[in-house]
């Protein structure tokens, strides 16, 4: 299987980044999500690519970069339900709502079917202190009335959502390790760069090794989901987001320690990310659950 980019996959991957470099600095991710970010996206076509003829590896280069910039928002749920609106997913393994005051949708991910959610009747419970400050979270009290989504299969959406969430861990993990390579360098100690630094040393090399490790497994996945007639399309999904997740996690850490005393302030974005990575790593199973089914299926 061939996973290099094509020429119009690095041109689509520059004008993505190109996109989010402009319209989505750190003020404004800080700020948190609105309808405002919503329709930017859907209006570059983020959540329209399958409809507009892309592949899914196309889109695993897109969900990539909104991870490079930690891009707020129930991104994934918007993507998978079309993009025509905000777009929450509930499921068992996350028990909480994301962004509940934004949504104009919501769907519930059984194991067996695809529920639509009336949100006028929905009673949920906001949380006053989530993991991550930018992604607000409700506890389900009761659901209320729900209609079956006829023709939706439950097992696609968990397999195409967990490819979705594994490239966005996967930017997020890019990012870490460019901010801590950038910092090791400006960072002086002993007046010497901290990155010149042995133990600094080793901390970059395997957030690096993680990250490609990581990239290689997505972009693998999503050329899976293009050809799902190709054995080993589960296999290559759980690999995938149990790499990138446990790799955005890791490297949020090591992120954390070379930036010592400043990695743990609010004004550093390292948190910001790692945090991310937290939340994300309970959406479509998290990273032991994956490691298991690939160990399961060896």
């Amino acid at each position: 299987m061939f996973l290099d980019l094509s020429d119009d996959q690095v041109a689509l991957q520059q004008g993505i980044r190109a996109l989010l470099s402009g319209r989505f600095g750190s003020e404004r991710i800080r700020a948190g999500f609105d309808r405002e970010m919503f329709d930017e996206l859907a209006d570059a076509g983020v959540f329209s690519l399958i409809a507009d003829g892309f592949s899914w590896a196309d889109a695993v280069i897109v969900f990539e970069q909104l991870g490079e910039f930690c891009v707020p928002g129930p991104l994934v749920g918007s993507f998978l339900a079309g993009g025509e609106r905000i777009t929450g997913v509930y499921a068992e393994s996350t028990r909480t709502i994301e962004h509940i005051a934004d949504l104009e949708a919501l769907i519930l991910l059984d194991e067996e079917k695809v529920l639509a959610v009336d949100l006028a009747n929905l009673v949920a419970e906001s949380l006053d202190w989530p993991l991550d400050p930018l992604t607000p979270v409700a506890r389900v009290a009761d659901f209320g009335e729900t209609t079956l989504l006829a023709g939706i299969d439950p097992v696609e959406w968990r397999q195409r959502g967990a490819v979705l969430t594994a490239a966005y861990c996967l930017g997020l993990s890019s990012r870490l390790c460019e901010m801590s390579v950038a910092y090791a360098k400006e960072r002086l100690q002993f007046d010497r760069p901290i990155g010149s630094f042995q133990a600094i040393k080793h901390l970059l090399a395997d957030m690096a090794m993680r990250t490609e490790v990581a990239r290689a497994a997505v972009y693998n996945a999503g050329a899976h989901l293009d050809a799902s007639d190709v054995a080993g399309l589960t296999r290559s999904i759980s690999v995938a987001k149990a790499l990138a997740c446990e790799a955005a996690i890791r490297c949020g850490k090591d992120a954390t320690q070379v930036h010592g005393g400043m990695g743990y302030t609010w004004e550093v974005d390292v948190h910001l990310y790692l945090k991310r990575a937290w939340v994300l790593d309970t959406h479509f199973g998290s990273h032991e659950h994956h490691f298991d089914h690939v160990a399961e299926t060896a």
